[in-house]
């Protein structure tokens, strides 16, 4: 096994999903309810089939289109998403950039 491909992906995960909505909605689910247990179980069982989700389609994806141009593609996609949050909640940088 991997060991460094392991850690590398539980800690990306791990601060990825810290204080994330989903983090937030199990708090929640868990406040309602004297047993954790059913909560823990099923978030952990979501976020299992989520990931095997991402780990199939991306070696699915693989197949078709080269690992470089999948990268730039996720690096653009993040930096427009960012703009798009950046805007949205700076409304004052329209005064200084035409979007």
């Amino acid at each position: 096994m991997d060991w460094k491909l392991f850690f590398t992906a539980f800690t990306m995960l791990f601060l990825a999903e810290l204080g994330d909505k989903t983090q937030l909605a199990v708090f929640t689910l868990s406040t309602q309810s004297s047993n954790f247990m059913p909560v823990f179980l099923g978030a952990s069982a979501a976020l299992v089939v989520v990931t095997f989700i991402g780990v199939f389609l991306g070696r699915f994806v693989a197949n078709y289109i080269p690992v470089p141009i999948l990268h730039t593609a996720a690096g653009l996609l993040f930096v427009v998403m960012g703009i798009i949050i950046l805007k949205s909640s700076i409304p004052e940088l329209s005064k200084y950039f035409r979007w």
